[in-house]
């Protein structure tokens, strides 16, 4: 049976494209009243329209996660559409091209901390503290495969994923007793807009190099990630915290 959702009130961010879009799409038609959070209020409202003119309950937020003030806001206007908040998924995120370690500006570096996980950690801290009262929450960080190993070439943002991994299960430990679980999703490279921004970069070399990273020798797909995610927000999962779910077709094993 699918992951049982129904009625839950999902808050997403990065949730106007790839991953968080799928997770959307899917949440919804399984029953869940899903906010769909992002920087592009445009991407935004286009998911949120299209999970109501196919029956299903959205609403669309406009955030930039790296602001702590946008993030609260957010969570205002969120719990004003459909009261208290069941689970939130951390997914807006961003990424940089390929190149040395010494070669990446500064500024790229502290860009990719500042969102992926300074972010988190912003959003996390709401949600945390309107989960608290109600006795109960979910916390899904979308973090990365290179947040759990080497990822030579990305080491900005194999950092911020390391740090979103880290604050998983810190933070899970910490709010376990009261009944607030927190997990991480570990893919590796999935068909989203943003990985497709990277191949388009590249020669065709490079190209398969990326594509034939793991043994399926395949991108991942966008509704395989937000599958794993479902389960998380269900209760089906009830007695798993601190974890991080690897996605990404045999690479680590």
């Amino acid at each position: 049976m699918a992951a049982d959702v129904k009625d839950k009130h999902i808050l997403i961010t990065g949730g106007g494209s790839g991953i968080g879009a799928a997770s959307a799409a899917l949440l919804a038609s399984r029953g869940a009243r899903i906010g769909v959070a992002d920087i592009n209020s445009d991407t935004a409202s286009a998911i949120a329209k299209s999970i109501v003119d196919n029956g299903g309950d959205a609403y669309a937020l406009t955030v930039d996660v790296a602001d702590a003030d946008s993030v609260a806001t957010m969570f205002s206007d969120a719990i004003a559409q459909h009261g208290n908040i069941d689970v939130l998924i951390n997914n807006a995120g961003i990424d940089h091209f390929p190149s040395p370690m010494a070669d990446v500006e500064d500024a790229v570096f502290l860009k990719n901390v500042q969102v992926n996980l300074a972010g988190t950690w912003f959003c996390m801290k709401q949600a945390i503290k309107h989960m608290l009262p109600n006795g109960k929450g979910q916390i899904i960080n979308i973090a990365s495969v290179a947040g759990l190993r080497s990822a030579p070439r990305v080491s900005a943002y194999s950092a911020s994923k390391h740090g979103v991994i880290g604050l998983t299960k810190s933070t899970a430990v910490e709010y376990a007793r009261m009944n607030i679980r927190i997990n991480a999703v570990c893919p590796s490279f999935v068909d989203t807009p943003m990985v497709q921004g990277v191949l388009s970069h590249l020669d065709e070399r490079g190209q398969r190099q990326i594509v034939g990273a793991n043994p399926m020798k395949r991108l991942g797909k966008p509704e395989e990630i937000a599958n794993a995610i479902a389960w998380l927000c269900s209760d089906e999962s009830s007695f798993m915290t601190g974890q991080s779910v690897v996605l990404d077709g045999g690479m680590l094993a």
